[in-house]
């Protein structure tokens, strides 16, 4: 009776460390999830932020949509499927309407000057800032830009946001210094294929594929984290120091630590176009 008793108490010892073997590889694996899942949360967050960090603000998309915000803002809808790359230089651009618009100045003509080449001044109270426009690479971004210019749409302007975390750009092109306002047309994406976003890049802010508007960004030290969805038309080549000076100010964090308006402002007194 004795040996039986000792086997029984066995086998029972051997059953309750194998509910516990199965337990602790249960629990294991749900360890495992929870952590791969909590990265996945971390990734997608940190996407999203850069993201809403360059649209415009408010939620015109890149100063397009309705209302763009810190760099276009408005809340993030399911995005369109972006349409497919033309050719460049383009012959015909397209510029639908997308009210409202914090200037009525019309629209750009449909047929640009792919041939020109084109350099902008941005006259500003610290300086001048001299950008040479990419036409070959952006046609319709730079027919757009040019066609705002002569319409002094960027005059008497402020720019409005100044990230210093992260990414390191200072925002500009909404005549309401809100980051929600747009010219009342939006137009396609350019350029995006191997986009990088380094120092003296300017680029269109935006809420979303196709969404450009007015807004646009100076790159005033690299910010390679940036996927390529904002639209490169302009290269600074004179007046980076400008930018670089106004970011050692840093912001008023309205934003968020590193992201909100210049302390020292920056406001555009409007923009020259030279073409030849």
């Amino acid at each position: 009776m004795v040996g039986k008793k000792e086997r029984q108490k066995r086998l029972e010892r051997e059953r309750y460390q194998r509910r516990l073997d199965k337990r602790a590889q249960r629990d294991q694996t749900v360890r495992r999830w929870t952590v791969s899942g909590l990265a996945a949360i971390i990734v997608l967050a940190v996407a999203v932020g850069v993201f809403f960090l360059v649209r415009p603000s408010g939620g015109q998309a890149a100063a397009s949509s309705k209302s763009p915000s810190a760099t276009p803002s408005a809340t993030a809808s399911a995005a369109a499927p972006a349409a497919a790359p033309v050719a460049e230089p383009a012959s015909h651009c397209s510029y639908p309407s997308s009210p409202p618009a914090a200037k009525n100045v019309g629209t750009p003509p449909a047929k640009p000057d792919s041939t020109a080449t084109y350099q902008a001044t941005i006259h500003t109270n610290r300086g001048d800032i001299v950008i040479n426009l990419l036409n070959s690479k952006a046609t319709c971004t730079v027919n757009s830009f040019v066609y705002l210019a002569s319409k002094n749409y960027f005059s008497s302007t402020p720019c409005h946001r100044l990230t210093t975390a992260g990414i390191f750009v200072l925002q500009c092109g909404d005549p309401t210094g809100t980051g929600s306002g747009g010219p009342g047309y939006k137009f396609n994406d350019e350029n995006l294929t191997g986009a990088k976003y380094s120092a003296g890049t300017v680029a269109m802010a935006n809420s979303g594929p196709d969404t450009n508007g007015s807004q646009f960004f100076l790159v005033y030290q690299n910010s390679l984290s940036l996927p390529a969805s904002y639209t490169p038309f302009g290269t600074i080549v004179s007046g980076l120091n400008i930018i670089q000076n106004v970011a050692k100010a840093g912001s008023d964090n309205s934003n968020g630590s590193g992201d909100g308006h210049p302390k020292d402002k920056v406001e555009i007194a409007g923009v020259t176009i030279k073409k030849t």
